[in-house]
Parts: structure tokens; sequence; C-alpha cells
């Protein structure tokens, strides 16, 4: 059960982050050239390889519990910040993500930008648009499985739930060769959210120090009470939210009248 808990997570989390990933590269294709935009892709892979390559065996020589400890602390923050960003949105206070709507501002920024090419790139801007978001998406992807895949001692389990998501997304994006707009990415987002917090708490106490009842069987508990406090946050909040109101926060109440000056007429 804590293998599937851990593919699932994985697979939620790197869906996200190739779904960003694809729009960047659609952008830079569509509006630009694709050849160089395939090309910048190409070239963040290679060297997204070389640093796991360099850094990925050197995370294995840290002592698990040390491990445990720092890289439960990190995903404890990552997940925070995603749950919070997730019952923002939720509730109404922040605006839904919209992947439509950053692929037109990307495709309007490639557009805009100058052309020119550099050696046997015909198109740099497309090139480095590419690079860039693969690059650093891919990066986020990377952490995910090695931390994942080292503190259950299940890397394998962690590059079948990676692969698994990149290839469904690589799939459906060349398939459709538009953003993908209609993946309930807001939802993703939640889920992961709630999945990194768990996992987080669950390394974090267990790196300190602490045995935890049933051992990973305690996940199973954590994973639904993460769960019910976010959507109880988020219902709360949705509750207090005024309707209509802007999406990043309540209306905010009418200022007072400024004062009449003396003897005019009001």
């Amino acid at each position: 059960m804590t293998g599937l808990v851990l593919v699932l997570t994985v697979f939620l989390a790197c869906c996200v982050e190739a779904v960003e990933a694809l729009t960047i590269v659609l952008a830079a294709g569509t509006s630009r050239n694709w050849r160089s935009a395939l090309q910048g892709t190409g070239a963040a892979l290679v060297v997204l390889a070389v640093t796991v390559g360099a850094l990925g065996p050197a995370i294995g020589l840290i002592p698990i519990q040390a491990l445990r400890l720092v890289v439960g602390a990190l995903l404890l923050v990552f997940g925070l910040q995603w749950l919070r960003k997730a019952i923002l949105r939720a509730s109404g206070y922040k605006a839904l993500h919209d992947e439509a709507g950053s692929y037109a501002k990307q495709v309007a920024a490639a557009n805009a930008a100058a052309g020119g090419g550099r050696g046997f790139v015909t198109d740099w801007y497309a090139f480095t648009l590419s690079f860039k978001g693969v690059f650093l998406e891919g990066l986020e992807v990377a952490f995910i499985v090695v931390t994942f895949g080292n503190n259950q001692g299940s890397v394998p389990l962690a590059v079948v739930g990676a692969l698994a998501a990149i290839v469904a997304v690589t799939g459906v994006g060349i398939a459709v060769r538009a953003p993908l707009a209609r993946v309930p990415e807001n939802s993703m987002k939640f889920a992961v959210g709630i999945m990194l917090t768990a996992f987080g708490t669950f390394w974090a106490a267990e790196g300190a120090g602490v045995d935890w009842p049933g051992a990973d069987a305690a996940l199973l508990v954590l994973i639904p009470a993460t769960a019910l406090l976010g959507l109880g946050a988020a219902a709360l909040l949705r509750r207090s939210h005024t309707p209509g109101g802007p999406a990043g926060g309540p209306s905010a109440p009418a200022a007072p009248a400024a004062p009449t000056a003396k003897g005019s007429t009001p």
C-alpha cells in the first residue's frame, strides 16, 4: 500500500511540473520555431541528466536519519505552500490557475521578442525559452524522485511514477498540440499539497527520532487527516469570502466620505 501511495504521489506531482513545462515548449514551438524549441528541450534533458547523475549518488551517502529530517522539512515547507495556495484558490481568495492564460502570455512574449539565431540554433529565443522551462521543471521532478525514492528506499518506484507522468502528459500534448487547459491542475495541486505535507511531516518527525505507530502505515492516517484539514480550511474561508469580491481577497469596506468644508453645502 505504501508503494502505491509513493507512486501516486510522485505521479501527481510530476504531472503538474510536466504540464507547466509542456505549456512553455508549446508556446515556443507554435509562436516561434519548433526545431529550436525541441533543440532547447533536448539540451535541457541532457544537462538535467548530467546534473542528476552527479548529485544523485551524493545524496545516497547522507545518513538516512539526517536525510529524512532535512528532506522532510523541505517537503513540509513546499507542501504547505502548495496547500495554502490551493486552499486560497478553492475558497475564492486567489484566482484559479489558468493554463490557457499562461500559454497566451508566453505566446505574446515570444511574438514580441526579437528574432535571430546562434550557430546551429535557428531561433535563439525559442531555444532558451524551452531550455529554461524544461530544465527548471525537470529539476523539480528530479528532486521529487530522488527524495521520495531515497527516503522510502524505493527509487525505482519513484522513477516509475515520474516516467508515467511525463509519458502521459507528453503524449496528450503531442496529440492535441495545445495547452492542457482541461487538466484539473488546481485539484491536482491540492492533492499534491496534501501528499507533500503528509510525507514531509512523517519524514521530518522520523528523522527527529519519532517512532510512528504502525511505521509506514501511519501515512494512511496522516494523508486523510491532512486532506480533511485542507478541505475544512477551504470550506471555512469560502463561507467568509464575500461573493462577487475580487479573487485576491474579500471586498474592502468603502472608504468614509471626506469631511465637507466649513460652510459648504453637503
